[in-house]
């Protein structure tokens, strides 16, 4: 990345915010719990926050790893938006849904919340209800993740419309989604063979997100990276944490700051740090049981750290072969997950459910069905998709509104 800037004595006549997303607070990685993990990112968060001095904080969704958190996930929530309030008074912080969230569960509270300088967004609504304007600083337009389905038509460009005629004196427009942008990089995330989902959401195209803003602020995809847009600049700001063993990037935040209406943004990626990295044995590729065991042994006991070990083949291993692996790591502090299973290539023609235990792990219900269907013989056309995906929409939608 580019060298740091000075944030603090930066000059300050536009709007500067810290743009992160994907929290998943109350996440829980193969049976462990990642409370600590989860206190030290919003932590290290509130430091950057601290020392960056924005106008705003912007979350743009997932804030909770599952609809119904446990009472410690709300309650480190809490306790940490408090205190990134006390540290950072003069910052309006901006919370939105994401699918992983509770529409309702943002909205009842929202007066609440209010008082202490936090906005909680759930839902998208005509008006003024998702249009958060910070004086003499900038808009945001915060809105949470919507079935795209069921988003109404020409949403986005009301929004921008309302902001533009309201926006007499040139100040910046942000604009915050919940969404799956099409073509951009998933890696680590479910996506159908077709690339029309990812993490179960609906891709869209860029120009559906309208045109009038001056950063486009995107949450749902957990590696940062750039959104094509001939809008404005758009980014991914990324997961603070890792979510899984497939998201072997960096993580962080981003913090943005733009002059006024018009003007180019200027965008750093600020890393946060982990207390316990994913770590895959081998790092590419997959060793045969006995030289990945042994390579499990060779790992450092006294490193923290998640352990996936990548194994070929998959008629040779011991029926306590996960036993076997955990006890190898008894004495270490490093937690061990699960062990891959990589089949190697053969001369005869592989079915198309030929799927690794991990691959099968993280398959979304479009991807196994398809394949159930092209192995069966059967055509998985369009419209038995877009019957799955309605019915996978109907289950989702009636979670997330609880």
């Amino acid at each position: 990345m580019s060298k740091r800037r000075n944030f603090v004595t930066l000059k300050r006549d536009g709007m500067r915010i810290l743009h992160t997303s994907d929290w998943h607070i109350g996440q829980n990685l193969y049976g462990y719990d990642r409370h600590d993990e989860h206190a030290y990112m919003l932590q290290r968060i509130i430091d950057i926050a601290a020392s960056t001095k924005p106008d705003a904080v912007l979350m743009s969704g997932d804030l909770f790893d599952t609809p119904q958190p446990s009472s410690s996930a709300r309650r480190l929530l809490a306790d940490s938006l408090l205190d990134l309030r006390r540290r950072c008074p003069d910052t309006r912080v901006i919370v939105t849904a994401g699918n992983h969230d509770s529409a309702s569960g943002h909205e009842v509270n929202r007066s609440l919340w209010s008082i202490a300088g936090i906005d909680m967004i759930g839902k998208a609504e005509e008006g003024t209800h998702n249009i958060i304007e910070i004086p003499g600083k900038g808009y945001i337009i915060a809105v949470p993740y919507v079935n795209s389905r069921f988003m109404p038509e020409g949403y986005f460009d009301s929004l921008l419309a309302a902001v533009g005629e309201s926006n007499v004196a040139g100040l910046p427009v942000v604009l915050s989604a919940h969404i799956a942008v099409a073509g951009c990089d998933s890696t680590g995330h479910d996506t159908d063979s077709e690339g029309r989902t990812i993490g179960n959401i609906e891709c869209v195209t860029a120009d559906r997100l309208g045109a009038g803003y001056d950063y486009l602020a995107l949450g749902h995809i957990h590696r940062f990276q750039p959104v094509k847009t001939a809008a404005g600049a758009g980014r991914y700001s990324g997961s603070p944490l890792a979510a899984g063993f497939d998201e072997a990037y960096s993580h962080g935040v981003v913090v943005v700051d733009i002059d006024s209406h018009g003007a180019v943004p200027e965008i750093e990626f600020v890393a946060v740090g982990e207390l316990r990295p994913l770590v895959t044995i081998p790092a590419t590729g997959a060793l045969p049981w006995e030289d990945a065991l042994s390579a499990l042994k060779e790992f450092p006991d006294d490193s923290e750290a998640y352990l996936r070990l990548c194994v070929s083949g998959d008629d040779s291993l011991p029926a306590d072969c996960r036993d076997i692996a955990l006890k190898v790591c008894g004495d270490k502090k490093a937690r061990f997950c699960l062990i891959n299973l990589v089949r190697k290539a053969s001369g005869k023609e592989h079915s198309q459910l030929d799927m690794t235990v991990e691959e099968l792990r993280h398959a979304s219900p479009a991807d196994i069905a398809r394949l159930y269907a092209e192995a069966s013989g059967i055509t998985f056309d369009d419209d038995m998709a877009a019957m799955l995906s309605e019915v996978t929409s109907a289950l989702e939608n009636s979670d997330r509104n609880k």
